[in-house]
Protein backbone atom coordinates (compact mmCIF):
# COMPACT_ATOMS: atom_id res chain seq x y z
CA UNK A 1 0.00 0.00 0.00
CA UNK A 2 2.68 2.52 1.03
CA UNK A 3 4.83 1.43 -1.90
CA UNK A 4 1.95 2.10 -4.29
CA UNK A 5 1.42 5.61 -2.88
CA UNK A 6 5.15 6.30 -2.99
CA UNK A 7 5.31 5.10 -6.59
CA UNK A 8 2.28 7.25 -7.52
CA UNK A 9 3.99 10.28 -5.92
CA UNK A 10 7.27 9.49 -7.67
CA UNK A 11 5.59 9.18 -11.09
CA UNK A 12 3.17 12.09 -10.67
CA UNK A 13 3.46 14.80 -13.39
CA UNK A 14 4.43 17.27 -10.64
CA UNK A 15 6.49 14.73 -8.71
CA UNK A 16 10.18 14.70 -7.75
CA UNK A 17 11.30 13.68 -11.23
CA UNK A 18 10.19 17.07 -12.60
CA UNK A 19 11.05 20.74 -12.22
CA UNK A 20 7.41 21.24 -11.20
CA UNK A 21 8.33 19.68 -7.86
CA UNK A 22 11.79 21.15 -7.26
CA UNK A 23 11.11 24.80 -8.15
CA UNK A 24 8.42 25.27 -5.47
CA UNK A 25 10.42 23.16 -3.03
CA UNK A 26 13.38 25.53 -3.29
CA UNK A 27 11.01 28.51 -3.23
CA UNK A 28 10.25 27.56 0.38
CA UNK A 29 13.60 29.20 1.14
CA UNK A 30 12.04 32.62 0.45
CA UNK A 31 9.18 31.94 2.87
CA UNK A 32 11.58 30.65 5.50
CA UNK A 33 13.75 33.76 5.09
CA UNK A 34 10.66 35.95 5.47
CA UNK A 35 9.74 34.07 8.65
CA UNK A 36 13.29 34.61 9.95
CA UNK A 37 12.76 38.35 9.30
CA UNK A 38 9.92 38.39 11.85
CA UNK A 39 12.66 39.16 14.39
CA UNK A 40 13.93 42.06 12.28
CA UNK A 41 12.94 45.56 13.44
CA UNK A 42 10.02 46.88 11.33
CA UNK A 43 11.98 49.97 10.24
CA UNK A 44 14.40 47.66 8.43
CA UNK A 45 11.65 46.06 6.31
CA UNK A 46 11.21 47.07 2.68
CA UNK A 47 7.81 47.97 1.24
CA UNK A 48 8.74 47.00 -2.35
CA UNK A 49 10.14 43.64 -1.25
CA UNK A 50 7.15 42.73 0.90
CA UNK A 51 4.66 43.92 -1.73
CA UNK A 52 6.47 41.74 -4.27
CA UNK A 53 6.43 38.72 -1.95
CA UNK A 54 2.72 39.20 -1.22
CA UNK A 55 1.72 39.79 -4.86
CA UNK A 56 3.79 36.84 -6.07
CA UNK A 57 2.19 34.63 -3.46
CA UNK A 58 -1.34 35.66 -4.41
CA UNK A 59 -0.88 35.44 -8.19
CA UNK A 60 0.94 32.11 -8.21
CA UNK A 61 -1.41 30.56 -5.64
CA UNK A 62 -4.26 31.18 -8.03
CA UNK A 63 -2.23 29.93 -11.02
CA UNK A 64 -1.30 26.69 -9.24
CA UNK A 65 -4.98 25.79 -8.91
CA UNK A 66 -5.86 26.26 -12.58
CA UNK A 67 -2.94 24.46 -14.23
CA UNK A 68 -2.90 20.79 -15.10
CA UNK A 69 -1.73 18.89 -13.16
CA UNK A 70 -2.64 20.73 -9.98
CA UNK A 71 0.56 21.52 -8.13
CA UNK A 72 -0.22 21.58 -4.42
CA UNK A 73 3.43 22.13 -3.50
CA UNK A 74 3.39 25.33 -5.58
CA UNK A 75 0.06 26.33 -4.04
CA UNK A 76 1.22 25.85 -0.45
CA UNK A 77 4.51 27.72 -0.85
CA UNK A 78 2.75 30.66 -2.45
CA UNK A 79 0.07 30.81 0.23
CA UNK A 80 2.91 30.87 2.77
CA UNK A 81 4.58 33.68 0.81
CA UNK A 82 1.37 35.71 0.69
CA UNK A 83 0.68 35.24 4.41
CA UNK A 84 4.23 36.11 5.51
CA UNK A 85 4.29 39.11 3.15
CA UNK A 86 0.97 40.42 4.48
CA UNK A 87 2.19 39.98 8.06
CA UNK A 88 5.44 41.84 7.33
CA UNK A 89 3.57 44.64 5.56
CA UNK A 90 1.23 44.99 8.53
CA UNK A 91 4.20 45.22 10.89
CA UNK A 92 5.82 47.89 8.72
CA UNK A 93 2.59 49.89 8.35
CA UNK A 94 1.84 49.73 12.07
CA UNK A 95 5.36 50.89 12.87
CA UNK A 96 5.40 53.72 10.34
CA UNK A 97 1.96 55.11 11.13
CA UNK A 98 2.08 54.65 14.88
CA UNK A 99 5.50 56.32 14.97
CA UNK A 100 4.21 59.32 13.03
CA UNK A 101 1.21 59.63 15.35
CA UNK A 102 3.46 59.49 18.41
CA UNK A 103 5.76 62.15 16.94
CA UNK A 104 2.75 64.39 16.25
CA UNK A 105 1.50 63.93 19.84
CA UNK A 106 4.91 64.80 21.24
CA UNK A 107 5.04 67.93 19.06
CA UNK A 108 1.61 69.03 20.35
CA UNK A 109 2.63 68.45 23.95
CA UNK A 110 5.85 70.42 23.42
CA UNK A 111 3.84 73.40 22.11
CA UNK A 112 1.74 73.56 25.28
Amino acid sequence: MAATKLQAFWNHPAGPKTIHFWAPTFKWGISIANIADFAKPPEKLSYPQQIAVTATGIVWSRYSTVITPKNWNLFSVNVAMAVTGIYQLSRKLRHDYSSEAEVAKEAEVAKE
